[in-house]
Parts: C-alpha cells; structure tokens; sequence
C-alpha cells in the first residue's frame, strides 16, 4: 500500500481492472437498453420475481460495480471480492440458461452454452487477480 492509501498495482493488473470496469458497465447498459429480452432468457425460472426487474437491478449493479472499479481505487480489493461474489451470484442464471435450453445472445445450442459456462469462473479470477496488490 502507497502513502496515499491506495493498493500498489501493476500495469497488467490495472488493464485488466479497467478491461473488467468497461465491460461490467457495458453489460449493465445492455441489460437496460438494448438486450433486456435475452438477459431475461437468463434469469431461472425458479426465481420469484419478475424476470424484468432482475434483468434491470442486476444491470444497475452491473453499472455501479464497473464504475466503483475505476472511480474508488482505495477500496480495490474490496470491489473485487464484491465482483467476484457477484459473478457468483449471478452463474445459476447462466447454467438455468444451459439446463433449460433458452437461446439468447446467439447460444442456440447446449455446446454453446456449455462453453459459456466455462467463462464465468475465469470472471471471478480476474476480478480477484486484477484488484489485488502484487506479491513483493
């Protein structure tokens, strides 16, 4: 940690903080505007809310967490974690989509969603990776 409070980085790690930032707030806005029908493919049926208003809440968080990753660098390791349980949360919309066989965003086939699935586990490695200091 610097004088100034906040984690020591590298230049790997910050690109991909700021890589995982734009990201998280692009898929917030998609939620939001122009992809909220294949989002709501996502959200599992066993889910006792409206499919909407969890396709725009977890957009809205979406949007809150890439910001704080760029706009709040003292609490870095602790947005990560954050992100990282969030991608958590969120992993059993992905595997409803697989197990219930829901096309959205061109994954029209078990093998496509399959492969989906195997990404979400390397999200949560890179929002723990990115935001964490550097071993000295």
């Amino acid at each position: 940690m610097t004088r100034s409070g906040v984690p020591l980085s590298t230049v790997p790690r910050t690109i991909g903080r700021f890589a995982l930032a734009a990201a998280l707030v692009f898929a917030g806005l998609s939620h939001l505007f122009w992809a909220r029908k294949e989002f709501r493919a996502q959200v599992p049926s066993w889910v006792p809310m409206d499919a909407d208003a969890v396709v725009v809440a977890s957009g809205a968080v979406e949007i809150a967490l890439g910001g704080a990753l760029v706009a709040l660098p003292r609490e870095r390791r602790r947005i990560g974690w954050i992100v990282a349980a969030f991608f958590t949360a969120v992993f059993p919309g992905n595997i409803a989509q697989f197990t219930e066989k829901r096309p959205a965003f061109g994954l029209d086939s078990d093998r496509a969603r399959g492969v989906r699935l195997l990404f979400q586990p390397l999200l949560v490695a890179l929002a723990l990776w990115s935001t964490s200091e550097p071993r000295r």
